[in-house]
């Protein structure tokens, strides 16, 4: 059965058919130059608009947010423009979709920084992964991320307002709302965790600290377009990019917390299945406790994502783990995701080298149900 997948729920000032979200998916194929979303987005989007709710691809607030070649902004005339085509199409389809506002943070490439610079993060430490860059014959490739600068709190400051300006922007591009991307590694997940924040300021140190961020982003956006239309995405006990935490259980139940001062539209955790792209076979054991306790913390509406399926979907909202669930790669090999989940049809698989960059191909040439 699949009645409590299938009803439906308040999200903010939405009202959703259903509970079966579009997780955020990088696909880096935004258009040239300018990282503007083009028809070939527009498709994309519009076919997989039967999602309860669509969160977009994470997009970055600022050239410096930038850390993946051909991945969209929403800094620029022309990308608002570019989203505003999206958004068009997704709601003559009836569907409903957030933008996730992301800065990567230490996770990019003088590459992509004005003038050349260096990364910016909350601390000075080398970091453990690659980045997706483009060579000089235009060709993308993987480089290792350079040490980053220490931001100061002149620099901070002006992220706030960039997330701010952000927000206002993707309402300008007929969005329903943004989703504050605080993990997977990047800048507000780099804050947060103990590993990779060792600022010794108001931004460091304590729980309280180090969460300060992410709550000043919040209250920004929040100030900006009302609460109703403002979520937050988090990974507790994520390990992608070298993230980790000393005290997982309180320094996320004390931000879960935090929250309940907005009224937002929800909160969006990754359960450990994936670190990046790769299934984790080590996931910390914890984490389940972690997610009963974060349930209980936070009051509003909780999504979850990470390798659900429709069985396992169901069954988390029927014992009420979660209110919503955001699926990924079926969304990316299904655009009708929702009707074969509820006709328990077969599910097309993936084609995992078309994940990032390329065509059309593994990307809007998926079938649908007859």
């Amino acid at each position: 059965m699949t009645d409590h997948l299938f009803s439906t729920i308040k999200l903010g000032r939405l009202t959703l058919n259903h509970r079966i979200a579009m997780a955020p998916l990088t696909r880096s194929r935004a258009g040239q130059p300018g990282n503007v979303p083009t028809s070939m987005n527009v498709e994309y989007y519009r076919q997989r608009a039967s999602a309860a709710l669509i969160i977009s691809e994470a997009t970055q607030i600022s050239q410096q947010g930038q850390g993946y070649a051909w991945t969209p902004g929403i800094h620029s005339d022309e990308q608002i423009l570019g989203w505003q085509a999206v958004s068009d199409a997704v709601h003559a389809e009836g569907g409903h979709i957030f933008l996730q506002l992301w800065h990567v943070g230490r996770v990019s490439h003088p590459v992509f920084q004005p003038n050349g610079g260096l990364p910016v993060a909350p601390s000075a430490q080398p970091v453990p992964g690659k980045t997706f860059i483009l060579n000089e014959q235009g060709e993308g490739i993987w480089d290792d991320v350079p040490v980053p600068q220490e931001l100061d709190v002149a620099g901070i400051e002006a992220i706030v307002a960039d997330y701010r300006k952000a927000a206002r922007n993707a309402l300008l591009a007929g969005m329903d709302g943004v989703e504050i991307h605080a993990g997977n590694g990047y800048l507000l997940d780099q804050f947060i965790n103990s590993a990779s924040n060792q600022r010794s300021d108001r931004y460091g140190g304590s729980i309280e600290n180090r969460a300060r961020l992410l709550l000043e982003v919040v209250e920004a956006v929040s100030k900006e377009i009302g609460a109703e239309r403002v979520a937050v995405r988090l990974t507790p006990m994520g390990r992608f990019m070298g993230m980790g935490d000393d005290t997982p259980e309180q320094t996320f139940g004390y931000i879960a917390s935090r929250l309940n001062h907005w009224n937002l539209a929800y909160l969006h955790l990754v359960e450990p299945m994936m670190v990046g792209t790769v299934l984790d076979q080590s996931n910390d054991p914890r984490w389940d406790a972690i997610i009963k306790q974060l349930r209980t913390d936070f009051h509003g509406v909780l999504m979850l994502a990470g390798g659900y399926t429709g069985q396992t979907a169901e069954k988390a909202i029927a014992e009420g783990r979660a209110d919503l669930i955001a699926f990924g790669r079926p969304f990316i090999a299904n655009p009708d995701l929702p009707a074969r989940l509820r006709g328990r049809a077969a599910l097309n698989l993936a084609d995992g080298n078309s994940f990032f960059g390329g065509d059309a191909k593994g990307y809007i040439d998926y079938p649908v149900l007859a």
